[in-house]
């Protein structure tokens, strides 16, 4: 654990929710901030956009797009709105914006006021967990598809359930039809990512989760068809052409949206680097290793709460696992459940446990990233054989 900043004391099991930065990311991105505070008006007018490409260029690179295509945004979920905000003037009056059951809540709030503003309806498909295979979550999304769905949205790794997507054949089946905004938010980083080959219409994801970037740096890419129609979320300069730096005038939508702090963005590369540096076998093996520790981690919680089976087949893990828990003997107000809590202040671990997909059900979720061990696991099995009895 020498190269990240986290506490020893506490047992690290949630990567998945807001990241972890290494240490020489972030001294990175301080050794930016007082380049900027040196001179504001020099960084920001002569230093930014040269630096921005930079970054630009090394995340098209990593994740399989053309950079004309890609913009940095601070968050997925801004990606989301950016695309369901530019989309209401081109949507008919009672359209159809498909989502499913697993879809992340901030991203079903986004549609929600779409489909209000254009009179439309949010349909919801219902894929089940657990699953037996990839083939039922294509089926149970496309026997959802109406002749009035306008847009599909798809997560290309679930954040309720743990499970990798096989977004691809989904896509395939609908574009270029039915557009598809697929959310990436957990996909660069922790499986191997060809946002061209994925070939939806929209891709928004984070770096801060499994890429290690500092928090607000994200991306969304979108296909050659949408380019002139697709707006940032936050209306600034680039409407007008206001920022002449930028290479064209989608980029200049969301390259300047008002005065912030850029260094997030600007050390993605730097955070490509470094975490690649962490492995032999570089991002490959990352991975392959991560995916390697939660498929065990996974074991040794699922034998501590006696679970028989598991509700995702093991070829559709990335570096995150769901579980189902026994249903508290109350049930909560809270999405997130007391478990979570005790587990936190009793045992210091950090693990999410939430209800699922409605209280009493709930589960709980394990990360593996590069500070992770099996000891970890076998700490919060401990921990779970005390609570649960």
């Amino acid at each position: 654990m020498a190269t990240w900043a986290l506490d020893p004391g506490v047992t690290h099991l949630n990567h998945g929710s807001f990241g972890a930065c290494p240490s020489e990311v972030l001294e990175y991105q301080a050794g930016l901030r007082s380049e900027m505070e040196r001179n504001p008006v020099g960084f920001m007018l002569h230093t930014y956009q040269p630096a921005l490409e930079t970054n630009r260029s090394a995340l098209a690179k990593f994740i399989g797009a053309d950079a004309d295509g890609l913009v940095f945004v601070p968050n997925a979920t801004y990606g989301v709105n950016s695309v369901l905000r530019s989309l209401e003037g081109v949507l008919a009056r009672g359209a159809e914006i498909l989502l499913t059951n697993q879809t992340y809540n901030a991203c079903i709030n986004a549609a929600r006021v779409t489909a209000d503003r254009i009179g439309g309806s949010v349909v919801v498909a219902d894929v089940p967990f657990p699953v037996g295979s990839s083939t039922d979550v294509v089926a149970a999304i496309l026997d959802s598809v109406t002749e009035q769905t306008a847009l599909v949205m798809l997560d290309h790794v679930t954040s309720p359930t743990g499970a990798v997507w096989p977004v691809a054949d989904i896509v395939a089946a609908l574009e270029p039809d039915v557009p598809v905004l697929v959310d990436g938010a957990h996909a660069p980083g922790m499986i191997e990512l060809d946002v061209s080959a994925v070939g939806a219409s929209f891709y928004t994801a984070n770096c801060h989760k499994w890429i290690c970037s500092p928090k607000g740096a994200a991306f969304l890419w979108v296909d050659e068809r949408h380019r002139d129609t697709i707006r940032s979320a936050s209306v600034s300069h680039g409407y007008n052409d206001g920022w002449p730096d930028s290479s064209s005038r989608f980029h200049a939508q969301f390259d300047w949206t008002g005065t912030d702090d850029p260094t997030a963005r600007l050390s993605v590369a730097k955070a490509l680097e470094a975490v690649g540096d962490h492995h032999v076998d570089g991002w490959a093996g990352i991975r392959r290793s991560n995916r390697e520790l939660v498929v065990a981690g996974r074991d040794i919680v699922a034998e501590a709460i006696g679970l028989e089976g598991y509700p995702v087949p093991e070829d559709m893990l990335g570096s995150i696992a769901a579980l189902p828990l026994p249903a508290p003997t109350v049930a909560g107000a809270s999405i997130f459940d007391e478990l979570m809590v005790d587990l936190h202040h009793k045992w210091k671990i950090e693990v999410p446990v939430f209800a699922w997909p409605e209280a009493p059900a709930r589960v709980i979720r394990i990360s593996a990233q590069q500070y992770n061990t099996i000891a970890d696991y076998e700490r919060l099995a401990e921990a779970l054989n005390a609570e649960l009895r």
